[in-house]
């Protein structure tokens, strides 16, 4: 029976994906190296610190990982600040079932807080969740259960009583190794991403039957 509903965000509540491919292909170049959105799409749904880490081992990027990370992280949340980006369709319907039905809903995202923060302020939705976990604030983000069993204590509900919507392989391997219920989103600019792992995989944020879940 579910009793809480954990979101992850880029690319289930906000689109920021071809931002994020955007900001990243161009950090690369600036510190030296040419990748390309395919390069990219095995990282989805990873802690931003530890993709570039990866990045830089595999493409030989100059200088140091926490630079890079934070100059990614500054113009994405520029380009967000710029930006027109509404919620992905179906995101406000959803949410409103939910709170309909009184089922607490969380937030729990690889982006830094900062940025989580600033998407939800943006949306102006910060106050419909009753929890928001970074995963910079855990021992070890997604594919690692970590984030989802965080989410899970702070709640105080038990990872099989929650249900999690993830569009991203590793992000899908996190919910379930928490022991999570998990919908996959086929989101369209996610990459190729292998969710077989999760319940069932929707097309659209409205095939999601809450009463059903």
């Amino acid at each position: 029976m579910m009793k809480a509903f954990i979101f992850d965000m880029d690319g289930v509540i906000i689109d920021s994906e071809p931002h994020h491919v955007e900001v990243e292909i161009d950090t690369a170049k600036r510190y030296g190296a040419t990748i390309t959105e395919e390069d990219l799409a095995e990282y989805t749904g990873m802690v931003s610190l530890d993709m570039w880490e990866r990045v830089k081992e595999k493409h030989g990027l100059t200088g140091e990982v926490r630079d890079i990370h934070e100059h990614a992280h500054t113009e994405k949340l520029k380009r967000l600040k710029e930006s027109d980006l509404t919620p992905i369709k179906g995101i406000p319907e959803l949410m409103k079932k939910l709170s309909e039905r009184n089922i607490p809903m969380a937030v729990a995202s690889s982006s830094p807080r900062a940025y989580i923060e600033a998407v939800l302020q943006k949306f102006n939705i910060e106050d419909h969740f009753t929890s928001v976990i970074s995963g910079e604030e855990v021992n070890q983000g997604k594919p690692a259960p970590d984030i989802y069993l965080e989410t899970a204590s702070v709640l105080g509900i038990n990872p099989k009583d929650c249900v999690v919507l993830e569009d991203s392989h590793n992000g899908a391997r996190s919910a379930k190794a928490a022991g999570m219920t998990c919908i996959g989103y086929a989101a369209p600019d996610a990459g190729d991403q292998d969710l077989s792992m999760t319940d069932t995989v929707v097309q659209a944020i409205g095939e999601i039957d809450v009463d059903q879940l």
